[in-house]
């Protein structure tokens, strides 16, 4: 113990002495007042502005203010000019609420513009991939927009709002990608992007981190390249089939309907035959009744008068014609009559 005292001694010998007392701290303020008479002036005028400058606030037109005692959440003010209790009273969060921020799975913003420039996805390759409802592997790249619709939850219900927001993200895309094929994948994104929406958004209220989410815009989706050479060639033949089964349906749709039409023509054609074979029966059935009303008032008449009728219609169809005496007994002379008719002609 007495070397430890010697040694302590020493050091303070070596540091000059002992630390300076209360009263010389006093004595050497005295002395500074005694210099500079202004200086408790000068001092309370400092004070005054840090307490004035801690005290008023202004919050701009796209955020809020937050306001805590001693570390108790009190209230929210909206844009404008404020006064709070000084520093280490009352302290002022500013919260962007009309911000819209973005979060990016399986790429990165490079350079932001007309046409926006991403990272390679290969380097968040495992934000991206996922295993879609028909154990296909798929390549997913997608954005989160959203903005701050609650202040309080934002800043006090969540410890880490960021990293809880990717994390429902991604479990929520993942969810949606594993109930549909990948064709439906790669062909319906933004049906996709409607039902992430509403699950991610759903997710997030329950967890009460005060976001909303604005809009999932899904990025070019693909498969794995390793496997790209085998898709291009399944999809290839998938079109091939689709062209034969269209020109198939075309070929159909013209044979089809001509045959159908073919078809009704011949109906058309027959129900008239039938309809004027008809006609004419009745017609002729007609007649028939009317020549025989006529014939039972007067027989011999309306014998008389159908014989030379039929005469009438008969004899053109006959060609050339001979009356003979009916008692001619030579024949002879007659014989040259058809000679002597062709000779003329």
């Amino acid at each position: 113990m007495q070397w430890d005292w010697d040694k302590l001694q020493k050091q303070k010998r070596d540091r000059g002495g002992n630390p300076p007392q209360m009263d010389e701290v006093l004595n050497k303020f005295r002395g500074l007042r005694g210099k500079f008479p202004g200086l408790p002036l000068i001092i309370l005028i400092i004070v005054i502005l840090i307490i004035a400058l801690s005290s008023f606030y202004t919050i701009g037109v796209n955020e809020v203010g937050v306001i805590q005692r001693f570390g108790k959440y009190v209230r929210t003010t909206p844009p404008g000019l404020h006064f709070k209790l000084p520093w280490g009273i009352e302290k002022l969060t500013k919260v962007p609420v009309r911000l819209i921020k973005k979060e990016e799975f399986g790429l990165r913003t490079l350079r932001a513009g007309v046409r926006t420039q991403y990272a390679r996805e290969s380097a968040y390759l495992n934000e991206s991939l996922m295993l879609t409802g028909d154990l296909n592997v798929a390549v997913v790249p997608w954005i989160v927009q959203y903005r701050i619709k609650d202040p309080y939850k934002y800043l006090f219900k969540v410890r880490d709002v960021t990293s809880t927001l990717r994390d429902l993200t991604e479990s929520t895309m993942r969810l949606v990608v594993g109930d549909r094929s990948i064709n439906e994948v790669i062909s319906k994104r933004e049906e996709i992007a409607d039902q992430a929406q509403l699950l991610l958004q759903k997710e997030l209220d329950e967890a009460e981190t005060g976001l909303n989410v604005v809009t999932i815009e899904m990025k070019r989706t693909n498969v794995p390249e390793p496997v790209q050479a085998s898709w291009n060639e399944v999809n290839q033949a998938i079109q091939e089939k689709e062209k034969m089964v269209y020109q198939a349906r075309e070929e159909y749709n013209k044979a089809i309907p001509a045959a159908k039409g073919d078809a009704e023509k011949t109906i058309k054609s027959a129900e008239g035959y039938a309809l004027d074979r008809v006609n004419r029966a009745k017609g002729d059935a007609a007649r028939f009744l009317s020549l025989y009303a006529e014939y039972s008032k007067a027989k011999d008449v309306t014998r008389r008068r159908l014989y030379l009728e039929t005469l009438r219609d008969v004899f053109p169809s006959l060609g050339s014609k001979y009356i003979m005496d009916a008692e001619q007994k030579n024949v002879l002379p007659l014989l040259n009559l058809g000679m002597e008719k062709g000779a003329e002609k």
